[in-house]
Parts: structure tokens; sequence; C-alpha cells
């Protein structure tokens, strides 16, 4: 019986040495862009002219229109800049896009709402996998995709939101 659970205990270790880690190297050319299609919910990294990735996304749990609001469950459209990473993240990884800015903040202020924040890209929980369009604004990619993409893109970034 000792042996038998010493069997079990050597396999699990070495099941757990096999776990893709949270974190990889990538030296690949540099991701100069982000584009985002809400209406295919398609994210591309972009190098200059040269496609490098192409992920499939989930959107905010209401994702038609542009964000005007917290809770609206609407990802924003624009123009934005990756301004933060977030190594300890409750979805995986995930990297910080700088919504709201200032015209989203003076339209919100003007209809006596928060405009929202904390827009992200990020991993999928286990129980939102295969679920669509299930966050509260951000794009939401695989684990796997999200240990990539998390690699391949830098803060300052800029990233294209399409309706």
């Amino acid at each position: 019986m000792r042996a038998l659970a010493f069997a079990a205990l050597a396999a699990l270790t070495l099941l757990a040495g096999c776990a893709a880690p949270k974190f990889i190297e990538y030296n690949g050319p540099e991701v100069t862009r982000i584009e985002v299609f809400k209406s295919s919910r398609t994210m591309i990294l972009w190098h200059d002219d040269e496609v490098l990735e192409s992920y499939e996304i989930e959107l905010g749990f209401a994702p038609e229109g542009q964000k005007t609001q917290e809770g609206d469950g609407r990802t924003p459209e624009g123009e934005f800049f990756i301004d933060r990473r977030n190594p300890n993240s409750e979805f995986y990884l995930s990297l910080g896009i700088d919504y709201p800015q200032a015209p989203h903040i003076e339209a919100a202020t003007e209809a006596g709402v928060d405009p929202g924040g904390d827009i992200f890209i990020h991993g999928t929980p286990r129980e939102f996998r295969r679920t669509d369009d299930w966050t509260a604004g951000c794009i939401a990619v695989t684990n796997r995709e999200m240990r990539q993409i998390y690699a391949m893109v830098r803060d300052g970034t800029p990233i294209t939101i399409h309706p």
C-alpha cells in the first residue's frame, strides 16, 4: 500500500512538472499595433504590415456600441494604448488598455454616470470557457493565447478597437 501511495505521488509530481509555464519568452518581430474587430470577434497582432498572430476573442456581455458607463457590458471602441501589465490577474494574465480617456470621462460626466475602467485583454477562467461575450467589457482569449500575447506585446503598443 505504501509503495502504491509513493508511485501515485511520483506520478503527480511528474505531471505537475509538465504544466505549461505561465511566462514564456518571445524573440520574434515587435508587435507594432493591435487591432480588435468586435463584429467578427477577432484580434490581430501586427508588425508593421505583417500579421503576426490572429485570435478569436470574447467581449463584454453587451458588446454592441461604444462603452458609455460602468456596468454597461460594452467593450470600448477607438484608439488606445496598452498601458500596464498584471502578472497576478484574476483572469490569468492581463494587459491594461488606457480607457477611459478624457473624452470618455467628459461624456460620462455630462451624462451623470461613471465611465467605468479597468479594461484589459485577459485570459479565461475555467467556468467561462466556451462562453460567448461574458466579460464586463474586456477582451478575453484562452489562457494559452494570453501567455503568448503577454510575451509578445509591450506597454505603449497602440490598440485600435473597431465596432
